[in-house]
């Protein structure tokens, strides 16, 4: 119960669907029995089709965890179901049209509902312009029933495009750091998890890369906060620039830095360190001067566990380069300084 809960609190669309299929069991299922009791088949039938429909495109959203399509078949289901009703029952049918506005702007996109809404709105202005009376008692009544429909849908459109927006802005914050651009520690956890995952299963080869700027703090506490966060969004993109477009930057805290690279060798990742703290230091500069980098690093090999014990053993490299002098990098199991390890002849063929 505890993973249902878990996974319908991150996942609004796939919460929305299940939501939707627990009112069409509750609300839609004694219509069906009743209008069939009553020998109103196509309704009772109509009924029927929602509820099923709903169940299995619930059961599918769970079982696969996508929920765009899902959400099509039942705008779509529930648009047509929408104007059979209200056809066959008449004015007390159009009632429902208002629930089907709500629906489909959860459902599905804002551009789809309401295509979705307004199709189903032409249908039935069409139907009760070529058969008078059968579906609205006047023209009047016709009029007042697409106008407030039609505003309805205006509202339920801003409302869902200013709520889909809002939701979007909210998934970037909680993933991206604001500063950088960088991924955050969520991030760089759900991406080390998978590098960690391809490893073991696929054989893919990873390697870690944890950098931090060398006396960052005095430029924060000479210079201003201001002046550190510029220097902060430079590295970012002095790093960038470095590196390959499969490289993955994420900001650990402060000035400290995660570089996921796949499929890499030790000794490239190496000369990937080395090419950055060669490149940071000729290119990154603070009001106070040059700014350097030390980095540590490691390969992930199959000794170890768990993702925190890989990312320690880079960061413990990462103190090693500290306490051998600073701006240099130090790899587990190639030794101190990466580009010492390799022939001048092969220096930066595998730089990132």
């Amino acid at each position: 119960m505890r993973k249902i809960w878990i996974r319908l609190n991150n996942d609004f669309q796939l919460s929305i669907i299940t939501l939707v299929g627990v009112c069409s069991l509750v609300g839609i299922t004694p219509y069906a029995f009743f209008r069939l009791l009553e020998g109103n088949w196509v309704v009772g039938l109509v009924d029927t089709v929602l509820v099923t429909s709903t169940a299995l495109a619930v059961g599918y959203a769970w079982k696969t965890g996508e929920t765009v399509r899902p959400g099509q078949l039942l705008a779509f289901i529930y648009s047509i179901g929408t104007i059979l009703v209200s056809i066959k029952l008449g004015v007390n049918g159009l009632f429902w049209f208002y629930t089907l506005i709500l629906f489909n702007f959860f459902v599905v996109s804002p551009a789809q509902s309401i295509t979705a809404t307004l199709t189903a709105l032409f249908v039935l202005c069409i139907y009760g312009l070529m058969y008078p009376g059968e579906l609205f008692e006047s023209h009047y009544q016709l009029t007042s029933f697409t106008v407030t429909c039609l505003i309805a849908s205006f509202f339920a459109f801003v409302f869902a495009s200013r709520g889909r927006h809002q939701r979007r802005q909210l998934s970037e914050l909680a993933r991206i750091d604001p500063l950088t651009g960088t991924g955050n520690r969520r991030t760089m956890d759900d991406e080390l998890d998978l590098a960690f995952a391809d490893h073991f299963r696929y054989g893919v080869s990873y390697g870690l890369l944890v950098l931090d700027l060398d006396h960052f703090k005095a430029v924060n506490d000479r210079y201003g906060h201001k002046a550190g966060d510029a220097v902060l969004i430079d590295f970012v993109r002095v790093v960038n620039s470095a590196c390959r477009q499969s490289d993955r930057l994420f900001r650990l805290g402060g000035e400290e830095f995660v570089l996921l690279m796949p499929r890499v060798d030790a000794h490239g990742l190496g000369q990937a360190a080395e090419h950055i703290t060669q490149t940071v230091a000729q290119r990154l500069h603070s009001p106070g001067g040059a700014v350097t980098v030390s980095i540590g690093g490691c390969l992930l090999t199959t000794a170890y566990d768990s993702c925190d014990s890989w990312l320690q053993t880079a960061d413990e490299a990462l103190y090693e380069a500290k306490r051998r002098g600073r701006n240099m990098s130090v790899i587990s199991g190639l030794g101190t300084k990466a580009d010492n390890l390799v022939p001048d002849s092969m220096r930066g063929a595998n730089a990132c």
